[in-house]
């Protein structure tokens, strides 16, 4: 069986940076196996992984909760951190260099992780989120501090329509001088949602411009609804 370090290097790399460019999102299926999905959603209740809980109500977030881990992380996540930076990196340089913002991303994720312990941004903001009924996640954006990279993604724990329904994953894009655009997608268990964490490049008449996206969850009508995010940079706190 393909470790998963070879199970990311083996996708096709070409059509995910070119959905990137065109959506500012793209979807990899079937990364994770049923098993893996459910020893992440099995370890939500060991405490030793977790460093924060939040109750998504108590801020007006939503409705759900969700927990940062701790440091180290576990070595599944670790690995498709470490591996899907990597691809990624190339994809957040070419939008800089479009949007002329004088930013660079190293390739390597360590040395990202670098950047940040500089800006004393130590926290690891990999993140597990829980929704009941009636749960749902108002639009954000993951910034957590000046060193921020461009670009998450989410990890599909729970099967849509079979343990849950509803909870869609819902984009904002929010083009200059428009209305706003919603994208509602649909991601299968086990499947990988690459997205911009704030803006992306469109090209238009004059060259590029800088699109506004936020992110978000639907109101989930039944079921429990698991995902696993990954942000790239460590938080201040």
């Amino acid at each position: 069986m393909q470790n998963i370090q070879q199970k990311i290097a083996s996708q096709n790399w070409e059509s995910i940076t070119e959905s990137m460019h065109e959506n500012g999102f793209a979807i990899i299926p079937n990364v994770l196996n049923n098993e893996q999905c459910e020893d992440l959603k099995s370890d939500y209740d060991n405490p030793n992984l977790y460093r924060k809980t939040v109750v998504m109500e108590r801020y007006r977030f939503g409705l759900g909760e969700y927990k940062y881990f701790n440091y180290p992380l576990p070595d599944l996540i670790q690995n498709i951190r470490t591996s899907i930076y990597a691809k990624l990196a190339p994809i957040a340089n070419a939008w800089m260099k479009a949007l002329n913002i004088n930013t660079s991303f190293p390739n390597k994720h360590e040395e990202l992780l670098k950047q940040c312990h500089d800006n004393n941004q130590l926290k690891a903001t990999v993140l597990i989120l829980k929704y009941g009924k009636s749960g749902f996640n108002t639009l954000h954006q993951d910034l957590y501090g000046d060193v921020y990279f461009p670009i998450q993604i989410v990890l599909f724990l729970s099967e849509p329509d079979e343990d849950f329904t509803g909870g869609e994953f819902v984009l904002t894009q929010q083009t200059p001088r428009a209305q706003s655009k919603a994208i509602v997608l649909k991601p299968k268990k086990g499947d990988i949602l690459v997205f911009t964490t704030n803006f992306r490049p469109v090209k238009g008449t004059k060259g590029y411009y800088r699109v506004n996206m936020k992110h978000g969850v639907s109101e989930v009508h039944s079921g429990e609804r698991f995902t696993l995010g990954i942000i790239f940079h460590n938080a201040l706190n």
